[in-house]
């Protein structure tokens, strides 16, 4: 309760503000003068805010134009490695000896409805991959991860994250978004939205979902989608199947002539924008036609990973049948940032439990598919970026949608969900390398200490990028609404 000082009227009317017998005006000229000072205040704040007026600030005409940060945030760009299912942080990187040691004990107290599948919880399960220390750092890794763990001295854990959320698409929801639910943007739309892009021949914002053809996943496309933002930050998917972008060749009309035809659907667009200022749809349509014929020019050549070298290929291990989907992936995530895109995002795991990092009923096998899949490209990815110079100002980012039990699931031998505990990493941008933060219970049940909320993880990666997090807000339906909503503190322990 706070110690707000209240009228004699009742609680509901604090001191200073009208009492019901002041509140309603005592007549026309009354109204308006209360109205109309009321109104003229809410307008002089809005437009003496310099924060409240960014979307007025944009040129519809350049939208993806670069902006001036908050500050001077080290990270250029970002590239957010999203390990679909939720790898089990027990299993990878938070090491918990005390599982071994209580092996096949119930555990006392334990919510049955915690997981997914309620009433599923076994007994206390250890973890069935081996545990070593790494780097200067001394940081614990499973053997999941052979060609990772030699770069965990340029990588920052947080150990103590946790979500809200035991059920795949609302947590999946929450983590890119945010919210629980759809219809909000997504962090790369937040931040192409605030910083612009500096390619603006590519979408500022750009997607690969899984890299075998399994789905997208469960969240599907509003996982990336721009919400209430103008629709031109919204991302744009590369398809692992078919053409990386749909509909993108011009086949029946020379350069030319589709730059005519795209000049007179400018011109009625305009006309009719004209007669509706404001409206954002329009607007978007209009600078989407502009975005895709330049895209015309530079994607194919941004795609094009036979300008690599042999060597680079063998680092990534694009010939290797294990990793080599993914493997492209994020050598093409490289070449992106290299040329400016200003966040990127790679999908790990495809839509159904057994094509994504779900290990409900085997967590030995599940893992050690999708760890085979992604540990040499996400290790070369890291390499590749330090060789070039990038790693300075790009941050890259690692984690699932939540963590997984330390129990048994009944009826296997796998893991059900665990909103309670998660780990994510972080590298370059800023990033303080061998940085370990907070840590969860001796079984990894709960973040216990320095709890890092998703609210939290946006405000690093903002942060990361010289954004405060409070201040990037968008007006809409009378609200001011930002990607923390009212919570959120960055993890300064973890930057340099």
């Amino acid at each position: 309760m706070s110690n707000e000082k209240l009228s004699p009227v009742g609680p509901c009317f604090p001191a200073g503000l009208l009492s019901p017998v002041t509140m309603f005006p005592s007549g026309r000229r009354d109204f308006l003068r209360r109205m109309g000072m009321g109104l003229g205040a809410t307008a002089l704040s809005t437009m003496l805010s310099p924060e409240a007026n960014l979307a007025s600030a944009i040129d519809p005409a350049q939208p993806l134009a670069v902006r001036p940060s908050h500050y001077a945030g080290q990270a250029r760009s970002v590239i957010w490695v999203f390990m679909h299912g939720a790898p089990s942080h027990i299993d990878t990187w938070d090491y918990k000896p005390e599982l071994s040691r209580r092996n096949g004990q119930t555990l006392a107290g334990f919510d049955q409805s915690t997981g997914f599948f309620a009433g599923a919880g076994g007994p206390i399960f250890k973890s069935p991959f081996q545990f070593y220390q790494h780097g200067e750092s001394g940081t614990w890794g499973s053997e999941l991860f052979p060609h990772l763990s030699s770069h965990v001295d340029d990588m920052a854990f947080m150990y103590s994250c946790f979500a809200h959320e035991n059920n795949h698409s609302p947590a999946q929801f929450q983590m890119n978004t945010g919210m629980a639910r759809m219809g909000f943007p997504c962090v790369g739309s937040w931040v192409t939205y605030g910083l612009g892009s500096e390619n603006q021949n590519l979408p500022g914002f750009m997607v690969m979902y899984d890299s075998r053809g399994r789905g997208l996943p469960k969240s599907r496309a509003p996982a990336w989608g721009a919400g209430f933002l103008p629709g031109v930050y919204q991302g744009t998917a590369i398809s692992s199947n078919g053409p990386p972008i749909a509909h993108l060749a011009s086949r029946h009309r020379s350069v030319s002539a589709q730059r005519r035809q795209l000049d007179f659907v400018r011109r009625r667009n305009q006309i009719q924008a004209a007669r509706l200022p404001g409206e954002e749809v329009l607007e978007a349509r209009i600078e989407s036609f502009e975005l895709a014929y330049r895209m015309q020019m530079a994607a194919p050549e941004t795609l094009d990973l036979a300008q690599e070298t042999v060597a680079t290929h063998r680092l990534y291990g694009t010939d290797e049948p294990r990793c080599n989907a993914f493997a492209r992936q994020a050598l093409i995530a490289r070449r992106l940032v290299e040329r400016g895109v200003r966040f990127v995002q790679i999908y790990s795991g495809g839509f159904d439990n057994k094509d994504c990092w779900d290990g409900h009923n085997n967590i030995d096998a599940n893992h050690r598919q999708f760890a085979g899949e992604t540990d040499q490209p996400i290790a070369a990815l890291l390499t590749d970026l330090k060789q070039r110079g990038l790693l300075e100002t790009t941050l890259v980012v690692c984690c699932g949608e939540f963590g997984r039990l330390p129990l048994v699931q009944k009826g296997g031998t796998g893991r059900d969900h665990n909103p309670h505990a998660f780990t994510t990493w972080m590298a370059g941008g800023g990033v303080r390398g061998g940085a370990r933060h907070g840590a969860t219970d001796e079984i990894g049940l709960k973040a216990v200490e320095k709890r890092v909320s998703v609210h939290d993880i946006h405000a690093t990666i903002l942060h990361a990028m010289g954004l405060d997090h409070t201040r990037l807000t968008y007006r809409k339906n009378g609200r001011d609404f930002r990607l923390t909503d009212v919570a959120g503190n960055a993890v300064r322990e973890i930057m340099a």
